[in-house]
């Protein structure tokens, strides 16, 4: 493999008509990064690794790869490849001619290209389908192909659109240990779209989360969750209640989040009434839901012993309590 790349997007823009869908970003991603580009439908996620690619025109701003800038390159030049969510193989081609087929387009003979794309097969644990065609796979094989057929230009940077969607929970969860071991043997950087926040936060060094075209924030997986700068991303990233105080909105880790039967205030921690609306059991942890008189949802993730020691029912009266130097001040 080439030498992992540095990737840079300066004032990054796609319009489309009169809508702009990604709003002049800037962006720095080192090289060997596993980075996931995370966000609702609509936020510009996509359309970002499509100017990355050469799949979609940049209507202003640059890319910058390494020393080179690619803004106007052709995909094929660019030292990207793509791995679709859909997989797109060639369903009348062999595995092993699938993944030899870039090679085939540059001209390289029958035997070096067979021989390249074998050793991608054993890469990606795959050698004994060689010879099967993409219909007689399952959704997991069929993404290892794909993926060995991307890594066989040798690309500076895999870029990965949704590459999980299609599997079943259990084999998603398999795939993406397999992912993040493929990133680390390669040493090259991964770019991976995704909306699931459970999956960046498992597989990236870099959380790039985006809204409305711009991004909202960016830093490792814990930097974001433990410290999220908005009220968009502490509700998008999950596990945390947004309240509302007389100065500010504050963000509260739903593991952090006491609720005590009754009222129950004391002046060294924030307090707030509420009524139980929910209990779920989730193994670890009993997840309670609760609304403030305000109509605010809460949730507090309690463990079971505690829960055990002290069970709320729905409808019981509480209050929700917690630590001020746990709280976060939201933007």
């Amino acid at each position: 493999m080439p030498n992992p790349a540095a990737l840079e997007l300066a004032a990054l823009t796609k319009r489309y008509g009169s809508t702009t869908a990604v709003d002049a970003i800037d962006l720095k991603i080192a090289a060997g990064t596993y980075c996931c580009l995370l966000g609702p439908s609509g936020c510009g996620k996509s359309s970002t690794l499509r100017m990355i690619a050469g799949h979609e025109a940049a209507s202003e701003g640059d890319i910058i790869l390494g020393s080179q800038n690619v803004t106007d390159l052709a995909p094929a030049r660019r030292g990207t490849a793509m791995m679709f969510q859909s997989y797109a193989l060639f369903p009348h081609l062999s595995v092993l001619d699938n993944v030899a087929f870039a090679l085939k387009m540059r001209g390289v003979d029958k035997k070096t290209r067979r021989a390249k794309a074998g050793e991608l097969l054993d890469l990606v644990a795959m050698t004994p389908y060689a010879g099967r065609l993409p219909a007689q796979l399952s959704g997991g094989q069929q993404q290892r192909v794909a993926l060995a057929r991307a890594l066989i230009t040798e690309p500076q940077i895999l870029l990965l659109d949704e590459p999980l969607s299609a599997l079943d929970p259990f084999l998603r969860i398999k795939m993406r240990a397999e992912l993040k071991r493929l990133q680390r043997e390669l040493g090259i950087s991964f770019i991976h779209v995704t909306h699931g926040q459970e999956e960046a936060m498992a597989l990236a060094d870099l959380v790039v989360l985006m809204n409305g075209g711009r991004i909202e924030q960016m830093g490792s997986p814990r930097e974001v969750f433990n410290a999220p700068r908005t009220e968009f991303v502490a509700r998008f990233i999950g596990g945390h209640n947004v309240i509302a105080t007389d100065t500010a909105k504050i963000a509260i880790r739903a593991d952090k989040l006491q609720l005590v039967p009754g009222s129950a205030m004391d002046g060294a921690r924030g307090g707030i009434a509420a009524t139980v609306t929910d209990v779920e059991y989730q193994g670890t942890f009993v997840q309670v839901s609760a609304r403030t008189a305000a109509g605010e949802d809460l949730i507090a993730h309690v463990g079971e012993a505690v829960f055990d020691a002290r069970p709320l029912q729905v409808s019981e009266s509480v209050t929700a309590l917690w630590d001020a130097a746990q709280s976060h001040t939201l933007s």
